[in-house]
């Protein structure tokens, strides 16, 4: 296991995606983004679905990968058939890795085959990797437990505590489940 407090800036780069997504972001800033991934060896360059082209063109021949967010920033607004499109949408763009944001709703609603199935759709339709966002903040501990428990079952490659810091930033309180 690597011991990631002992890694200088440049060995740790790799293990990052370097995250711009944002209302308002430019063309220029979304180069320059791509420009860091690059210069700072991070894995991957998250950007909005509008940017997924321009990155994957500025990105060719780097090994920097891009990566994308279904219904981020806010959370549980679209429809999973939506999100299954969107997200098969961005992989023919060039997106290898997809976040995307869950249904803390119908969970907390009880409706476990709805969320399960949401999160289901999009990792069938996609094809690549895909990171679901669970709002662990938002969640009591039993919705904690179902919601990985839900997600793992769905064919989820990556659980996050949540979406961004706006929710929560990660504490070992919330992701010790």
């Amino acid at each position: 296991m690597t011991d990631f407090t002992s890694l200088a800036p440049s060995d740790l780069a790799p293990y990052i995606q370097h995250t711009l997504i944002g209302v308002g972001t430019t063309r220029d800033q979304t180069v320059a983004h791509a420009q860091q991934c690059v210069d700072y060896g991070f894995d991957a360059a998250m950007v909005a679905g509008s940017w997924v082209t321009l990155t994957t063109e500025v990105l060719a021949g780097t090994g920097i990968t891009v990566a994308s967010a279904l219904d981020f920033p806010m959370v549980g607004v679209m429809t999973s058939a939506g999100k299954a499109a969107e997200a098969a949408e961005l992989v023919q763009l060039g997106a290898c890795e997809i976040d995307m944001g869950v249904q803390v709703g119908w969970l907390k609603s009880g409706d476990y085959d709805g969320f399960r199935e949401d999160i289901a759709g999009v990792v069938r339709a996609a094809g690549v990797p895909i990171k679901v966002m669970l709002e662990l903040p938002l969640l009591n501990e039993a919705e904690r437990a179902a919601a990985i428990e839900l997600s793992c079952e769905a064919g989820a490659a990556y659980l996050k505590n949540a979406s961004s810091g706006a929710i929560e930033i990660a504490n070992p309180d919330s992701i010790r489940y």
